[in-house]
């Protein structure tokens, strides 16, 4: 791994792919204990931890928010790894880890994950952040790979509006600008590639459009230690966000 390439290509493009960041061994364990998790340990989790397409029907889980802090097993893997180190080194600060999550599209009803910008969520200043998106199963354009806008990091943060998404209710109102389609790149995955970007770089996902095919991935968070965290504003957008995904109801019962 030439790291001098991959910070290069980082701070070029907003973003780096790194095949193969996991083995096929090390996956293969991964998705083993992910499976035990989901079974024995998520239907007990609080309610705004875990998100379900549809709240009534188990098989449609989309997001599972803080599996490091339920799963023991994913507790080094975001403190103390090979995923912490390049994202120290990404950033050229002290790491912070924030959350392991888990993600995925089930068939026919997973739904596009809307244009958006981490940072808007993450509230920094500065915006020093890395996220790190790891495929668990093959990922194509079909099942909803991540798409980049090559280079967007460059230009600041985007206005960002309401959505409809469970999971991403924020999404950049007038994307589809010619600069973002024609700098937008699609990364097709195999278990156990990497995906890393900029908080501020533009990305999207498709839905799963097939028929029996799901798109799991794992998704980690680090912020640079000089970041500073708008703690009240985060906490009340939280909150506000909450109450609307009670009022719709798309959280099951507390």
């Amino acid at each position: 791994m030439d790291f001098r390439l991959i910070k290069r290509k980082f701070e070029e493009d907003g973003y780096v792919f790194l095949p193969g960041f996991l083995s096929e061994e090390e996956v293969a364990e991964v998705n083993r204990r992910l499976e035990d998790f989901i079974e024995n340990t998520v239907p007990g989790l609080p309610v705004n931890d875990v998100f379900y397409e549809d709240k009534n029907d188990p098989a449609t889980l989309k997001q599972i928010m803080h599996v490091s802090d339920h799963a023991p097993y994913f507790a080094p893997m975001l403190n103390d790894s090979k995923f912490s180190r390049i994202a120290g080194e990404l950033l050229e600060d002290t790491v912070v880890p924030k959350i392991l999550e888990y993600f995925n599209k089930p068939p026919k009803i997973g739904k596009p994950t809307p244009p958006h910008q981490d940072g808007y969520y993450f509230m920094l200043k500065p915006a020093k952040a890395v996220t790190m998106w790891m495929a668990l199963e093959d990922v194509d354009e079909a099942n909803g790979c991540v798409r980049y806008v090559r280079g967007s990091h460059k230009l600041g943060m985007r206005r960002h509006g309401r959505t409809q998404t469970l999971g991403f209710s924020q999404g950049i109102t007038d994307f589809g600008l010619p600069e973002d389609l024609e700098n937008e790149i699609a990364f097709p995955a195999r278990p156990g590639d990497l995906l890393i970007h900029d908080s501020l770089t533009i990305h999207r996902a498709d839905g799963n459009q097939t028929a029996d095919r799901t798109r799991k991935a794992l998704g980690l968070i680090y912020f640079g230690a000089s970041a500073q965290e708008d703690v009240e504003a985060k906490a009340a957008y939280q909150a506000q966000l909450r109450q609307e995904m009670r009022e719709r109801g798309e959280l099951v019962s507390e």
